[in-house]
C-alpha cells in the first residue's frame, strides 16, 4: 500500500472521528431539540449515524462518478487504472476502522455482529485493492450499496425521536429506503455476478492468484448474504409500516365520520 492510500485511510479515520465527536453534536442540536433530550448511549449512536450518512453520500456519489467517467476502470475491470478507486476505497476503509473501534468501545449499546462481519469482509477484500491495485471496477461497484445508508439512518432518527409510524414522512422514508436498498444492493446482483463470471478463466483472472481470487469471491458472497438478510428485514418492516399507516388513516376517517353522524343526529 502506498503512502498516499495510507494517508487517506488515516485522514478518513480521524476526520470521521472529529465529525462524530465535534461537528455532529453542534449540528444536530441546531436541527432538532429532541437531540438534547436523548440519553448518552443514544447520543453516541445518533452521532455515529450522522457520520455514517456523510460517509455514504461522499463515497456513493464518488462511486457513481467513477462508474460514469473512469474509462480505464470500465475497460479493464480487473487490472484497470485504480487511482480514483483506491482513493474511494481508502476513504471507506478509514470509515470502517473508525466504526469498528466505535462498536467495540460501545458494544453493549451499539454492538451488532452483522455489522462486524460486514466490516471485516469489506476490509479483507478492499485490502487487496489498496495493496495491489486489483479489481478496481468490482471494488467500486460494491460501493453503490452505500447510497441506501442515508435512508436507513433516517428511519432510525425518526424512530428515536418518536415520530408516529403512520406519519407521512416516516412512511415515505420507509418506502424509499426499501426501494433504494433493493435497487443498489439486491437488483444489481445479477449484473455484478455476470461480470464476475465473465472474468473466470481469462488471463487477467489467472494473474490475480489464488489468495486474491478467494478474498474477492468469498467476501462478495458474505456481503450479499448479509444484504439479502437485511433486505428481508427491511421489507417486513416497510410492510408493517404501510399496513399500520393505512389502519391509522382508516381509524381516523371512521372517527371523523362517527363524529359527523353524531352532530347531524343531534342538530336535526
Amino acid at each position: 500500500m502506498e503512502m498516499r492510500e495510507l494517508t487517506v485511510v488515516a485522514g478518513s479515520f480521524v476526520g470521521f472521528k472529529l465529525l462524530q465527536a465535534g461537528v455532529s453534536p453542534v449540528l444536530s442540536s441546531a436541527l432538532t431539540e429532541g437531540y438534547g433530550r436523548l440519553p448518552p448511549a443514544r447520543l453516541n449512536e445518533w452521532n455515529s449515524r450522522t457520520v455514517s450518512t456523510v460517509h455514504a453520500l461522499i463515497v456513493g456519489l464518488f462511486c457513481l462518478y467513477i462508474l460514469r467517467y473512469d474509462d480505464a476502470v470500465n475497460a479493464d475491470p480487473v487490472w484497470g487504472d485504480p487511482n480514483l478507486v483506491k482513493l474511494n476505497v481508502a476513504i471507506t476503509c478509514g470509515y470502517l476502522l473508525y466504526d469498528l473501534v466505535l462498536l467495540a468501545s460501545n458494544w453493549r449499546a451499539m454492538g451488532d455482529s452483522f455489522f462486524v462481519c460486514h466490516h471485516l469482509a469489506a476490509l479483507y477484500a478492499y485490502g487487496y485493492v489498496l495493496s495491489r491495485g486489483v479489481l478496481p471496477y468490482f471494488a467500486n461497484f460494491r460501493l453503490i450499496s452505500e447510497l441506501s445508508t442515508p435512508f436507513v439512518n433516517q428511519r432510525w432518527f425518526y424512530e428515536i425521536l418518536q415520530h408516529p409510524r403512520s406519519d407521512r414522512l416516516v412512511v415515505a422514508n420507509g418506502v424509499a429506503m426499501t426501494v433504494v436498498f433493493f435497487l443498489v444492493r439486491i437488483a444489481v446482483m445479477p449484473t455484478y455476478w455476470q461480470s464476475v463470471f465473465a472474468t473466470f478463466g481469462t488471463p487477467a483472472f489467472e494473474r490475480l492468484g489464488l489468495a486474491a481470487q478467494v478474498a474477492w469471491i468469498v467476501s462478495c458472497i458474505c456481503l450479499d448474504v448479509l444484504n439479502i438478510i437485511w433486505m428481508y428485514k427491511i421489507a417486513r418492516g416497510c410492510y408493517r409500516v404501510i399496513i399500520n399507516a393505512r389502519k391509522a388513516r382508516a381509524k381516523a376517517s371512521n372517527g371523523d365520520g362517527s363524529k359527523q353522524n353524531y352532530m347531524n343526529n343531534h342538530t336535526d
